[in-house]
């Protein structure tokens, strides 16, 4: 089972709203959260008129036709920001899927869109005890800040070129 890693369609835009939701980080043992969590003005920013900014872009890996998983970002204030020229990201995959690879090409996919498209930072933030810091911080980003059980994060191009980032097809 290879993904493809590709563009969003504008048709696919929804989509994020249940990525939104897969991206929220539960320890092991916590009761997931209603599914209606995703509508707080604090996470809708991260979904709201997706595609109509400039920094929205988002790619996805489809298995056998099905989109199980989506990595993308905007310039927003979000939990991840850290100014208004560093587009914030988030990445979420299906539970089915995790664990296979799929998200580090995913997050690759991204940085490397990013930077054809002139960005060259990029930011996140991140639970200290969720699983996925290991790929951040595998890929480049690196902990500028720490707000109370999270990481800020930032992928920084400028002080350091990132290998490993290959093109997407």
């Amino acid at each position: 089972m290879v993904p493809i890693i590709r563009k969003i369609r504008p048709e696919e835009y929804d989509l994020l709203r249940e990525f939104l939701y897969q991206a929220i980080y539960l320890p092991e043992g916590v009761e997931p959260p209603p599914r209606s969590v995703v509508d707080l003005p604090e996470l809708q920013v991260y979904v709201m008129d997706f595609g109509t900014r400039l920094g929205d872009h988002c790619l996805v890996a489809e298995v056998k036709g099905k989109v199980v998983g989506a990595a993308w970002c905007r310039i927003m204030e979000d939990y991840g920001h850290i100014d208004n020229g560093i587009p914030s990201l988030a990445i979420a995959l299906l539970p089915a899927y995790r664990g296979r690879g799929i998200g580090t090409r995913l997050l690759k996919g991204l940085l490397l869109l990013l930077r054809e498209n002139g960005y060259l930072r990029a930011s996140l933030s991140v639970q200290k005890d969720n699983p996925a810091l290991h790929l951040y911080q595998q890929i480049g980003f690196k902990v500028v800040k720490e707000k109370g059980t999270e990481y800020l994060m930032l992928w920084d191009d400028t002080v350091q070129s990132f290998d490993g980032l290959s093109p997407i097809r």
